[in-house]
């Protein structure tokens, strides 16, 4: 049964347990008894009073109008972004010093055996890179508790390395999700555990792409020098010389590309051609876009980073004309986030030039592909927004509808 069809009493019950509160605590904080609180949920007492719905709502931390059913009619079922509840959980986990300290003798249950960390892993990446957000911010911090305890527990055995490296991985991939949701200082804190822990996994390639993620949260926070020294320190430390290695190829590359990225931000025009045109040599060695090291590394994507650097320096027609040159054959057999982010950066990039309608025809891509990287992305709320603002006239029906649905599924 669709959530609009339930009975209110068990959208009351759904979201409370989605919070996971008992009873007892949702009644407590509401001022309830919890019989009142069970009656409500079984539907022998009704709601009719619009003041009590708010008060479900504060406790919930949702919207009123979710109570009443209206919220899954006027968004896609397909989306479902990250609320503040679900980022204070990741928050919780990343703070739980008792599981990562080795000094704190915590009774625990037994971890999980590695093998079945890394499905989890593997799992988790892939729903980052095929944009299911919400989802994945289910998935964290659960997975996140679950690797610091594996990691911790198997210290002094053949299985440490590896449970390291699973940790540094889900580190990582928290990072990565918490800034594509513009929670900047999580994202940051996120990243600062995945270079500690990636050292102790005693694979630089890891540290390398950890490393990629401290760089990348210091260009969300603003600081944008730093985030250029440290991709190109690291860059050059892992710089491949004769070693041909696909691994080390993707990751020297995917530095190169974030370095760009961090130049482009300080109009280093010099700097970006450098980087970009280096990256698009280790490229062509590799000679084919993949995934190693979930990087999405190759020529494709250099031309991806190309226009995006170009709309960081407020290029918006060089942007669209890279994007012309973009060979489509590969570019639609790349990674979903990969795809749609592009989109968004061109979206951005017709919008600096003025040409509204081919703004809002890379946002409704963008979106057909992945909704919640359009949903849930504070920059494409931006993108439409200005969209909205820019339009002679009304704003085009498709993109009103849009930003309506970023209201309710944000």
């Amino acid at each position: 049964m669709a959530m609009d069809e339930l009975p209110i009493g068990r959208r009351v019950a759904y979201w409370r347990l989605r919070r996971n509160l008992s009873q007892q605590v949702f009644a407590d904080r509401l001022g309830k008894s919890k019989s009142w609180v069970d009656k409500v949920e079984r539907g022998v007492r009704r709601l009719d009073k619009f003041s009590v719905l708010h008060d479900i709502a504060e406790v919930l931390q949702i919207d009123a109008q979710m109570l009443m059913g209206k919220e899954p009619s006027r968004r896609p079922d397909s989306v479902n972004c990250v609320d503040q509840v679900e980022v204070e959980e990741i928050r919780s986990s990343l703070e739980c010093y008792d599981s990562i300290s080795p000094f704190l003798n915590v009774i625990s249950e037994p971890p999980l055996p590695v093998v079945e960390l890394e499905k989890s892993v593997n799992h988790a990446w892939a729903t980052f890179q095929h944009v299911r957000y919400g989802t994945l911010a289910r998935l964290l911090p659960r997975l996140i508790s679950d690797a610091q305890a594996a990691d911790r527990a198997y210290r002094g055995s053949q299985e440490e390395h590896k449970a390291a490296s699973l940790l540094a991985q889900v580190y990582m991939i928290s990072s990565s999700a918490l800034r594509k949701l513009g929670e900047h200082e999580l994202c940051w804190l996120a990243a600062d555990r995945a270079i500690n822990v990636s050292q102790r996994a005693g694979d630089p390639l890891l540290t390398g792409l950890a490393s990629m993620r401290v760089a990348n949260a210091l260009r969300s926070l603003g600081r944008h020098q730093p985030a250029l020294e440290l991709n190109v320190a690291v860059a050059n430390q892992l710089a491949p010389a004769d070693d041909l290695n696909p691994d080390r190829l993707s990751v020297f590359g995917i530095l190169l590309l974030q370095g760009a990225m961090a130049a482009a931000h300080l109009g280093d025009n010099a700097g970006v051609k450098e980087l970009l045109d280096q990256a698009e040599e280790t490229a062509k060695v590799l000679g084919k876009d993949d995934n190693r090291y979930w990087t999405c590394f190759g020529p494709t994507n250099v031309q991806l980073h190309r226009a995006a650097a170009a709309v960081e320096m407020g290029e918006g027609k060089l942007a669209t004309e890279i994007h012309k040159r973009i060979d489509m054959t590969k570019f639609d057999v790349m990674l979903t986030e990969r795809r749609a982010t592009h989109l968004v950066d061109q979206a951005r990039g017709y919008t600096q030039y003025g040409d509204m309608d081919g703004a809002t025809t890379a946002l409704l891509e963008a979106h057909s592909i992945a909704p919640s990287e359009v949903l849930c992305r504070p920059l494409a709320h931006e993108v439409a927004q200005a969209i909205v603002r820019r339009s002679r006239g009304a704003a085009p029906q498709p993109i009103a509808e849009l930003v309506e649905q970023m209201g309710t599924a944000a």
